[in-house]
């Protein structure tokens, strides 16, 4: 049983890497739950801007979170690193899939992905348990 357990269990050394490939599942799964609504339900495309900021919200205090978490110190630093590069990574597929330029909105866009990534990292930081 333990060799299974250790064959299957993966550990990111990174916690900026591990906070990014946690906002991205979280990301995906959210997008995924408002693709079902809006084929489910009589909810329009229109009314999908503000849900999927918050999925993003969302996904962004738990990247920070787990990046926090995993570096044990200076979780607004890892946290805000996770968001910028989140931000960055969300903008870039929007340039190359949409055509979409970069503008003064995409800049608040960037400062509140560091902001709420920051405060994920804080949280996230502070419940690990000291030795």
């Amino acid at each position: 049983m333990e060799l299974i357990r250790r064959l299957f269990s993966f550990r990111m050394s990174s916690p900026i890497l591990s906070g990014l490939c946690h906002a991205f599942v979280w990301m995906f799964i959210g997008a995924l739950i408002l693709s079902l609504f809006l084929w489910m339900s009589g909810m329009r495309e229109q009314d999908l801007s503000t849900y999927t900021y918050v999925v993003h919200g969302c996904s962004l205090v738990i990247g920070g979170f787990v990046a926090g978490k995993r570096s044990g110190e200076k979780g607004w630093y890892y946290g805000g690193l996770t968001g910028i590069i989140y931000g960055l990574l969300v903008l870039l597929i929007g340039f190359l899939a949409l055509d979409a330029s970069f503008n003064w909105k995409d800049s608040i866009q960037l400062l509140s992905a560091f902001l709420i990534s920051t405060l994920g990292g804080i949280f996230g930081v502070n419940t690990r348990r000291s030795s």
